[in-house]
């Protein structure tokens, strides 16, 4: 007996469509008394396991019992097998179009599997930011963290998830502000570049709004010797 249960099936043309793969046939070449013998088998293997079948199986089984039937009955000379033809075409076009319907879907199932492997983000207007950046310390601008962001970026490479997928957890801003907190408490200067010490787009992205969120609430200044050179955070007692 197959190893797969009713359950395991969507429906009667699932089931159809297993059996026909197991046997080795094409849909359009199927041995009608062939595939019968084995979907009644099976209906009847699951029926002695005491399992439900749901009548859209049992309605299955008749018509592939009237069809294998017509082909064993003499035909007369006045009926022709227009009827039994139409009804095997009917049949094999379901199984077709069915075909294309779970393919899809198994396409699609994994395009959403490989899109888990990505972190996204809302997009966020830093204009909240902007003005008091630029009142915080009055040499750097957020235009200028944004630079220094792009060339810290430019310098490392993201740790991509191609065969792993990220954690559901995310990490916040609230989380990654009391962590620059306390590296600020151990040293009141410190290196905008030296926070950066993970590269995966969640730490990066997060540890970036981080420091404009405490930039805007006067926690620290932000200072820059000269154009392009490092940017520092310091602690405001």
């Amino acid at each position: 007996m197959d190893n797969l249960l009713i359950g395991d099936f969507e429906g009667p043309l699932d089931l159809l469509l297993h059996l026909i793969k197991k046997s080795k046939m094409e849909i359009f070449d199927i041995n009608i008394s062939e595939i019968t013998n084995q979907y009644l088998k099976y209906i009847e293997d699951m029926s002695e396991m005491n399992l439900d079948i749901a009548s859209e199986y049992l309605v299955m089984a008749a018509e592939l019992i009237e069809m294998k039937s017509k082909k064993l009955l003499p035909v007369k000379e006045e009926e022709t097998l227009e009827e039994e033809e139409n009804s095997e075409e009917v049949l094999k076009k379901r199984l077709i179009e069915y075909k294309k319907y779970k393919e899809s879907t198994e396409i699609f199932r994994n395009l959403e599997e490989n899109r888990s492997n990505y972190y996204t983000k809302a997009p966020e207007s830093l204009k909240n930011y902007s003005k008091e950046v630029l009142e915080n310390d009055g040499t750097v601008s957020v235009e200028n963290l944004i630079e220094a962001f792009q060339r810290l970026l430019e310098r490392q490479e993201y740790n991509k998830p191609v065969n792993t997928k990220i954690a559901r957890k995310e990490l916040s801003v609230k989380e990654r502000v009391v962590k620059i907190r306390e590296i600020l408490k151990e040293k009141k200067k410190v290196n905008f570049v030296e926070l950066f010490d993970d590269f995966s787009k969640p730490y990066v992205v997060v540890t970036f709004l981080s420091v404009l969120e405490m930039a805007k609430n006067r926690e620290i200044t932000l200072k820059q010797d000269n154009n392009f050179s490092d940017i520092y955070l310091e602690r405001v007692d």
